[in-house]
Formats: C-alpha cells, structure tokens, sequence
C-alpha cells in the first residue's frame, strides 16, 4: 500500500469512528452535547489547523471530538443531534468549537449556521490567494486526486466546477468538486464574505492574515481570543501544523505567478475595501 492509500484509509477509518460515536450519543435518550459557541471557518491552506491546536489548548476550550466534521457543508442531512455528539459536555466557564475550513467557501453553510447557531462566534484565517491556491494544488495531488500539471488544472478549473454543480453544490460530486479543484475560486474571499455578512453581523465574525499569524502568532492569537472572549493564555509554543507536502520542483513559475496576480487584484480590490485592509497582501 503506498503512503497515499495508507493515509486516506486511515482518514476514512478515523472519521468513521468518530461519526458512529456521535450516532451513537444521539440516539440515547436525553442530551447528546452542546452546540459549539464558536467555530474556526476556514480557508483551506490558510494555517486553521494551527488555529485550531493553538486553541484547543487554552484550559477553558474543549475542541470538538476532531477538526474538520463538515456538519453545515457535507453532513447537513445527519442533524443537528448527530452534530452535537461530537461536542464534549461542559464544566462551567468552558466553551467548546469545531474548525471546518470549507464552510467558509460552500455557499450554503451561511444560512445554516445562522439558523442554528445564532449566538455563536466565527474565526477565519485569510492567505495571499495566489500562495493558497498552489498550497491548495500540492495538497490535492498529495492526496492522489489531482493527475493535472499545476497549469493545466488553473485552465480546468472553471469547467470542472461548473459541471459538478449543475445540480447544486449540495450533491456528492459538488462536494468532491468544490473540496478538490476550487484552486482559484477559493481565494476569491469577498465573494465568500459578502454571503456570510448577509447571514450573520460583522461583528460576530474575525477576520485575520494568515501571514500575522506566522510573523506574529502571540498577537494575533491574543487578538483572537479576545474576540472570542477568553482569558489571555499562550501555548507552550506556537508550532506550525500541516500536512506535509513535498512540492519538488514548483510549478508555481514566475508566468503563473504573474497570471494569477493579475486575475486576482480586482478580487483583493475589493475585498480590501469590504474589510478596510488597505494592503491586504503586503510584501
């Protein structure tokens, strides 16, 4: 078996224990677990699952029974008791969260988080869109998904998109489509925003550079936390986790890198003014 095929066995193994547990909490009697008060909503290749470790290892936070449960994108259909058996019960002045990177791109997640989680709080991690998108290429081909050259799959993208969603984004291979392939599409943040500031006040959602979080992971943590309103705490050490990705040679050649610069100026454009970043990707 190779280290691919080993890795998504054991992904597919861990999320099927983790689902049948929380079947299972739902169907006794009584309550499963809370709803979450706050949630870590993406980007992918963003640096949330670094967030997600430094946050739940503050001593008043108790994560959810893994990261990424995809609840208000994938497993809507399941119900919210399902969802909440994947929440720890809680001692008093504890608070608890999940961190699911695609709710911020799927487009139905906002409704449905509104609808029923209308108190909770929002952290979302924002990366220069030309480094998440070829982040986002080497993660997909590590996976074995994407056979493309980097080039070739940027040309594929719109076409492969819009085919998988001609019935929604809501079937199997949407899903399978907007996860993979949304190279371009997910850094396309003012898009995203403009959707969610229509379901849920501004106020309640964060917005940080991933970049701050690498250069200065103790303020903006700092800066998080008292967004989320919890007692100052710094981890031990602000490690960086990932998946590791061996890019080799980069496809990222300076033409590309030019390309989608220009394709993506008139989108950070914007999305400077929605959020009054003035620069939003210095350097």
């Amino acid at each position: 078996m190779t280290g691919v095929a080993r890795r998504q066995v054991t992904d597919q193994l861990r999320r099927g224990v983790r689902a049948a547990r929380a079947w299972g909490r739902a169907a006794r009697p009584g309550d499963p677990g809370p709803l979450p008060d706050f949630l870590v909503i993406g980007g992918q290749r963003c640096g949330t699952t670094s967030l997600y470790h430094h946050l739940a290892a503050h001593p008043r936070v108790r994560a959810a029974s893994g990261k990424e449960l995809q609840f208000f994108s994938v497993h809507h259909g399941r119900g919210v008791r399902w969802y909440r058996g994947h929440f720890p019960h809680l001692a008093p002045g504890e608070r608890t969260f999940e961190a699911s990177p695609y709710y911020l791109f799927h487009p139905s997640v906002p409704a449905r988080v509104a609808a029923t989680l209308p108190q909770a709080r929002f952290v979302a991690l924002l990366r220069d869109p030309v480094q998440r998108a070829y982040s986002h290429y080497l993660h997909t081909r590590s996976y074995g998904v994407e056979r493309l050259s980097f080039a070739d799959a940027l040309d594929a993208e719109e076409e492969r998109l819009a085919r998988a969603t001609r019935g929604g984004p809501d079937r199997p291979a949407a899903h399978r489509a907007l996860r993979h392939y949304s190279y371009v599409a997910r850094g396309r943040y003012a898009e995203q925003l403009h959707l969610w500031f229509a379901h849920v006040p501004r106020e309640r959602i964060h917005l940080a550079r991933t970049e701050d979080l690498q250069a200065d992971p103790a303020g903006t943590y700092a800066d998080i936390l008292r967004f989320l309103d919890l007692p100052a705490f710094t981890p031990e050490a602000f490690t960086q986790h990932t998946r590791r990705v061996d890019p080799g040679v980069s496809e990222l050649t300076p033409a590309l890198r030019d390309r989608l610069t220009d394709y993506f100026a008139p989108h950070n454009a914007r999305l400077a003014t929605l959020l009054d970043w003035p620069d939003p990707w210095p350097g």
